[in-house]
């Protein structure tokens, strides 16, 4: 079993910078501004040569009723209670605050093994502030610096202790011991604000793990959690909504931004959530054309489907919408549900691992070269400057997306119109829907290459030494 530590501490005290550190990577958002985190974030941490489960989680404030603050507390709350181990953080430069002194009760009463962590004593300037850490009473603080990876070797001491107080089966996996195997399957859900992205990822895995609500743009970091369906293990990552580029001005925007179109870049299949009620705008298609220029497997999911009144036609205007808009993807799987009230969410899985079929499939040669000769004899190559380009053989290089090599006599004289024709053929021929199509023209083998001269060249060479003789 893996020792599991949730990281808590007042806004702003370096909590996403030690998570980050610990992970070894930039996987959350870090900004000087308070309160970016605000759904917790898990991730696998090394440290030493243990590696435990880390939980990221907001700033701790209060907060009361239905609030954003208040359902931000819940989350670290929840953390807090799944966590053996929770490592509190201070600020030692700002000292101890009213709002460390409360939380660091609440901890205490709570009965959580805590270690006391005093951050940013790099130098003397947070000297004072983690002599004053002693007066919570919640132990000894551990001095540290994670943005300069000051005192991590304290900070492991430390535990690793307290993964032996918890339980002696929990004190960490060493790195070398770690099964190897398949990775699970990268689900990116993306789409613009306030779709239904985070309601429907709770949705699936069957708990409020996400922060939902009316305000848009609650979510800003790509937060990843793992759902196992049918033996079959997924990551699933809830994005922050993506606006039109020239509405995006704010800098912690821009950081959420990317890290959505990060989490699409690293996915395997990306979901495009859509709301049924206006539905897809021009936002929805350029969030699904980049997935396709990145060559990830798409899925149109058209959600709050209960509110939507006429089905049949909605879903009809949608896919005239999709073929006339994003040709690149034709064929395309469109899901139609509702992650408020769980309609035909059921049809979501199934619909992904559909498309991550089709992503990684292979085609043999010999169907697909007896496939470009019926396509060539069909439908030929316009000429350019009377001369034919003549394609002599097809082999496909890879997939995820399906990716082939034609060569051809002359691949500079094959037009785009004439590439898009036989990427169609060959998602018709070979059922490749919706998936993107990677085509590579190579110009074939020369034939007088090994005798060093072109054929023009060796009849041109003959026709001047018979004028000589």
């Amino acid at each position: 079993m893996t020792l599991t530590l949730a990281i808590v501490g007042r806004p702003n005290v370096g909590k996403s910078t030690l998570f980050n550190r610990l992970v070894g990577k930039r996987v959350a958002i870090v900004d000087d501004t308070p309160g970016v985190t605000r759904d917790r974030r898990e991730g696998e941490a090394e440290l030493g040569l243990r590696r435990f489960s880390v939980i990221d989680t907001a700033g701790l404030e209060e907060g009361k009723g239905a609030s954003l603050e208040a359902r931000m507390w819940q989350q670290t709350e929840q953390a807090v209670n799944e966590a053996d181990v929770v490592l509190m953080l201070i600020d030692a430069r700002a000292g101890i605050t009213p709002v460390d002194q409360h939380f660091a009760d609440l901890l205490r009463r709570h009965g959580s093994n805590v270690i006391l962590v005093a951050n940013k004593c790099e130098g003397r300037a947070g000297e004072t502030g983690f002599y004053e850490a002693y007066s919570l009473g919640i132990g000894d603080p551990v001095a540290i610096s994670a943005e300069h990876a000051e005192g991590m070797s304290d900070l492991y001491d430390r535990i690793e202790a307290a993964a032996e107080s918890v339980s002696p089966d929990k004190s960490g996996v060493p790195i070398d011991n770690q099964e190897g195997g398949e990775g699970p399957l990268r689900l990116a859900i993306v789409g613009r604000p306030n779709v239904g992205k985070s309601t429907l990822v709770n949705r699936l895995i069957g708990t409020d793990r996400m922060l939902t609500g009316p305000e848009p743009g609650i979510t800003r970091d790509a937060i990843s959690v793992r759902l196992e369906v049918d033996g079959r293990e997924l990551e699933l990552f809830d994005t922050a909504g993506l606006r039109r580029k020239a509405r995006v001005i704010d800098r912690l925007e821009k950081l959420s931004a990317s890290d959505t179109l990060n989490a699409i870049r690293l996915a395997e299949v990306v979901a495009v959530v859509i709301d049924g009620t206006v539905g897809i705008e021009k936002q929805d298609l350029g969030i699904a054309s980049m997935t396709v220029e990145e060559g990830r497997g798409l899925l149109i999911v058209v959600n709050k489907w209960d509110l939507v009144s006429d089905g049949r036609q909605a879903l009809k205007t949608l896919r005239e919408r999709l073929g006339d808009s994003l040709p690149q993807a034709r064929g395309v799987e469109i899901v139609p549900l509702s992650a408020l009230t769980g309609a035909r969410v059921g049809d979501l899985i199934p619909a992904v691992l559909s498309v991550d079929e089709v992503w990684n499939r292979r085609v043999m040669t010999g169907p697909l070269n007896r496939w470009l000769s019926d396509t060539i004899e069909h439908h030929p190559p316009p000429a350019v400057r009377r001369h034919r380009p003549r394609f002599r053989y097809a082999t496909q290089a890879k997939a995820r997306p399906p990716t082939f090599i034609l060569f051809v006599s002359r691949p500079e004289a094959v037009g785009e119109t004439y590439l898009r024709y036989l990427e169609n053929e060959l998602r018709t021929a070979f059922e490749l829907p919706g998936t993107p199509i990677r085509i590579r023209l190579r110009k074939g083998k020369n034939p007088y290459a090994e005798k060093g001269t072109s054929g023009r060249g060796g009849r041109g060479s003959k026709a001047r030494i018979k004028k000589r003789g």
